[in-house]
């Protein structure tokens, strides 16, 4: 076995001892090499009393080289890859993880938030690359229609603008982004809390599926690891720590969307938050987020995640106008000429002279401008406003933009999967 081999076996097998995201083993990695932590944990040499207990009840159920060296031999089976930090591909950004310090916490999940070992990988894509231009969207499992429309919405026009979709794979509002990626012909990622070959939940395989045929499924667990409760949590970091930004879109009071966002707040990664109503609690976590820390930006569309995200001044989401009338041209005299003109009826040049507070010959010019933007009519009496044109009634454009919509098959979007056979093979 070559020496590259052994430190790759290495780093899955101390993933298999202790969680990924352990303080204490990223650190011995670090300063010894992954091949030396390995070796010095299974000699009982843990720096930390909990580690030597679960490095000990690991190492009595199976052999850690044994368990990686089927591991990676069931990926290969399943078309999947190992990356580590050696590989080209590797997200740099995950590194930022190291500086992640959750404030007020005791559980080991929010203490233990060291960047991954490794990753296990299907697609074609290059996962550093892939990563680069990412936003994760990500919100309840249980979303109402709207929170799906956002998440769907958000998905597609973001991809459209050749942006990563980053998100978990799970139902509700991870779907609804994941979906309206593909839809847009965009790339998007699912960062899973098990093994690739036991996707979660079961409910989305051919999501799943679509996703690696197009984009990335990602894990920091082996093949054939369980997705369970803490591992949720773990992932989340990798969400927050590995995209620019995370856009929460529902979230209830207790919901791992809001801890997404807090991991992404805590790691100077830009946090936003979509708005709903103030009587849904599946928002009632996320306006608690806006609450609670100032750096969080509320969102309303596409638009507003790309100035947060996008290159500084490149990226600055048009402001919002209602529609532009002809008398909000007019300047004080005009204006006030138009005010002082009665409801009903006509009235002269003197009379609204002295009304409007200006003098006849000011009152004959403005008039003259009233009348060319067919805000007044000239009578034999006087002037008096012009009737009210009607119009056709039009419906209001939403915040979301819409674009081709997101049941579109294919988009304008840059990005396309690199050429060759791909390989084959939650919240």
């Amino acid at each position: 076995m070559s020496a590259e081999d052994e430190r790759r076996l290495a780093r899955v097998a101390l993933t298999w001892l202790a969680e990924p995201g352990t303080r204490a083993v990223h650190r011995l990695v670090q300063r010894l090499g992954p091949v030396a932590a390995l070796d010095l944990l299974l000699d009982g040499g843990s720096p930390d009393g909990w580690l030597h207990t679960t490095v000990a009840a690991r190492s009595a159920a199976a052999d850690a080289r044994a368990v990686a060296a089927e591991a990676l031999g069931r990926a290969d089976r399943l078309g999947a890859r190992l990356v580590t930090p050696d590989d080209d591909e590797w997200p740099g950004r995950v590194a930022g993880l190291a500086k992640l310090q959750l404030p007020d916490v005791s559980r080991r999940v929010d203490v233990e938030t060291a960047p991954p070992l490794c990753f296990w990988v299907r697609g074609s894509w290059p996962l550093g690359e892939a990563l680069e231009r990412s936003v994760a969207v990500v919100g309840a499992r249980a979303a109402t229609g709207y929170g799906l429309h956002v998440a769907t919405e958000l998905g597609y026009g973001l991809a459209e603008r050749d942006w990563t979709v980053v998100s978990g794979g799970a139902f509700g509002i991870d779907a609804a982004a994941h979906r309206g990626a593909l839809n847009a012909g965009g790339l998007t990622v699912a960062v899973l809390a098990c093994g690739l070959d036991r996707p979660y939940p079961m409910g989305n395989a051919a999501l799943f599926d679509r996703i690696a045929d197009t984009g990335l499924l990602v894990s920091e667990w082996p093949p054939g690891a369980e997705p369970l409760r803490p591992r949720f949590l773990i992932r989340n970091r990798v969400i927050a720590g590995g995209t620019l930004g995370t856009v929460v879109v529902e979230a209830s009071a207790r919901s791992g969307a809001t801890q997404t966002a807090r991991r992404a707040i805590h790691t100077d990664r830009a946090a936003m938050v979509v708005p709903g109503p103030v009587t849904s609690a599946m928002s009632v976590g996320a306006h608690e987020l806006l609450r609670e820390f100032p750096k969080a930006r509320l969102v309303t569309g596409v638009a507003h995640v790309l100035e947060e995200v996008g290159r500084i001044g490149a990226d600055l989401a048009p402001l919002a106008r209602g529609p532009q009338r002809p008398a909000d041209t007019l300047d004080d005299d005009a204006r006030s000429l138009l005010e002082a003109l009665p409801r009903r009826g006509a009235l002269g040049v003197d009379g609204l002279a002295a009304r409007a507070r200006v003098d006849v010959r000011t009152a004959l010019r403005k008039l003259s401008l009233l009348e060319e933007l067919s805000l007044v009519v000239r009578r034999d009496d006087g002037y008096a406003l012009a009737p009210p044109v009607r119009r056709k009634r039009t419906t209001s454009a939403s915040p979301i933009p819409t674009g081709p919509g997101p049941g579109a098959q294919g988009g304008p979007g840059d990005r396309r999967a690199p050429t060759g056979p791909a390989p084959t093979g939650q919240h």
